[in-house]
């Protein structure tokens, strides 16, 4: 563990049902976050007072306070199960509360959950909200299919999803805070000649 990490990792759970998958899935990405040395935290929206949106009344209800725990992350995860194709209109109205200042070079993770086929449309759809916010999105994005076999008591029952969930978890620390991505390098030895 690095004690001199002082990055703060926020995840935020949309899913509002009781034993939630989703919630299971960031809580071991939030876990492995930690044991590099990061403080995290579980913004639970199920515990969240937010109204649907009205840009009228963008300070209603928990927003403010909420929209505090986001900007003084050094990395958001945003996680959400898949519904009708996209992610749930829980983490739709806490985005919509959201705006450039709070996410604007924050990096960002995502995952999402879903009871049956690769939740593709709906990683897309948060990329693209993400990216439209300011935000850094990690490359690496965690999809969890059939969630109800993957999922058993809380805990995930495939080591290879536990892997990409929990290296979901050290990629945001490890981007936390960058301005820009590291540039890769390339040994020119190693290019083919024309």
């Amino acid at each position: 563990m690095d004690v001199h990490n002082s990055k703060h990792i926020v995840a935020v759970c949309g899913s509002q049902r009781d034993g939630s998958h989703t919630r299971a899935a960031l809580a071991q990405t939030l876990t492995a976050a930690a044991a590099t040395g990061a403080s995290t935290e579980l913004l639970d929206l199920a515990d969240i007072d937010l109204p649907v949106f009205d840009p009228a009344q963008d300070s209603v209800g928990d927003a403010p306070e909420l929209r505090r725990k986001i900007q003084s992350a050094d990395a958001v995860v945003l996680g959400s199960p898949m519904y009708h194709g996209s992610y749930s209109s829980i983490l739709k109205t806490t985005l919509d509360y959201c705006n450039r200042e709070d996410f604007d070079g924050t990096t960002v993770g995502l995952l999402v959950v879903a009871g049956g086929g690769f939740p593709t449309p709906a990683l897309e759809h948060l990329r693209s909200v993400a990216r439209a916010l300011g935000a850094w999105v990690v490359p690496h994005q965690v999809a969890i299919p059939n969630a109800n076999s993957a999922v058993q008591d809380g805990h995930l029952t495939d080591d290879a999803l536990r892997e990409r969930v929990e290296t979901l978890g050290t990629n945001v620390v490890e981007y936390a805070g960058v301005d820009e991505f590291p540039a890769t390098t390339v040994d020119p030895a190693a290019q083919p000649a024309d």
